[in-house]
């Protein structure tokens, strides 16, 4: 099989690479370059923005590809220009997307499932939380040009966060760091978030199964994890498995906010934080979820080496240490 990946080369990428080369499909990756992409030497690479439609048509040359696995697709322009370029050249066209798709709906209740994607969007919220509105707004009106375009099969995977050990954005790494040092973890006062997310090598091996198969072509599937422990004992858990104690500091979001350490301090203290129901890829796939117990000593392994030598989201840990102590 033929597959393109858009993408490809930071988190998921090198995971979904490796599994579509092990069930032999002949794999091209087009990206920027921007990321050390340390791909197989049988991977074909092209470089070039996804956002510039010569760059793509360069790309696809006039080929065409049994799957294409999508995994910088945020706007609806963007979707327009995977439209044009790729119907009727692909046999599944897969979109990477979010379940903040639903935390900008109105009326919805967590978790959520496939059904409640339609419906009122809220209006824009001023303030912090503008961006992350845009971002699962936008999510939506490229999900719904894909699903809207002709010729093109599409499948659509919704996601809440994903772990893995190249997470770009070094969110169990933040935390680690934090153990490490010997201080303090500070979260917002009174909160008692639940992480319902999902291993990363899930998202792969699912993405593996989707190739060959007729199944799903024209739906969305959420994929996440079935648990969902509180803050307090995933991180419980994180610093047993990284030989430290766990001292977590209550302070006022509001405080946190205006000395700019959230998130920085606690990335899983977000608002905009998605729970999924994954019933209809267990149903329709029989898919199985790494529980995060299993998973979380792998990310701890990968992770240490790096955290210890460059603690990340770290810029502003001094001033979280002189507020823990007040």
């Amino acid at each position: 099989m033929d597959v393109f990946i858009i993408g490809g080369t930071r988190n998921l990428g090198p995971g979904i690479v490796e599994e579509l080369r092990g069930r032999r499909c002949r794999v091209t990756v087009f990206h920027r370059g921007v990321t050390a992409s340390g791909l197989p030497g049988d991977v074909e690479r092209v470089l070039g923005d996804r956002g510039i439609e010569a760059d793509l048509r360069r790309a696809v040359q006039g080929r065409s590809f049994d799957f294409v696995v999508d995994t910088t697709l945020y706007t609806g322009p963007e979707a327009e220009l995977a439209a044009r370029i790729f119907s009727g050249r692909v046999g599944r066209y897969v979109m990477l997307s979010t379940g903040q798709v639903y935390l900008v709906r109105t009326g919805t209740k967590r978790p959520y499932r496939e059904e409640d994607y339609a419906g009122p969007v809220m209006a824009a919220p001023a303030g912090a939380d503008h961006a992350d509105w845009l971002y699962g707004v936008e999510k939506r009106a490229a999900e719904e040009v894909l699903f809207e375009a002709q010729d093109l099969p599409v499948t659509v995977l919704r996601m809440p966060m994903v772990h893995s050990v190249r997470d770009h954005y070094q969110r169990i790494g933040a935390y680690l760091g934090r153990m490490l040092d010997g201080g303090p973890i500070v979260v917002p006062a009174r909160e008692r978030p639940r992480l319902k997310h999902i291993y990363g090598g899930d998202v792969v091996r699912f993405l593996g199964e989707l190739v060959g198969s007729e199944v799903g072509l024209g739906q969305a599937y959420n994929l996440s994890q079935e648990e969902a422990p509180e803050l307090a004992e995933f991180l419980g858990e994180l610093a047993r498995l990284a030989g430290c104690s766990l001292r977590l500091v209550e302070v006022e979001r509001e405080r946190l906010e205006a000395e700019g350490l959230l998130l920085d301090c606690s990335p899983f203290s977000g608002r905009w934080m998605s729970e999924l129901d994954s019933g209809r890829s267990v149903r329709e796939f029989g898919m199985t979820y790494t529980e995060w117990r299993e998973y979380l000593p792998i990310l701890v392994e990968g992770l240490l080496p790096t955290v210890r030598e460059t603690p990340p989201r770290y810029k502003k840990r001094a001033a979280e240490l002189a507020l823990s102590s007040d």
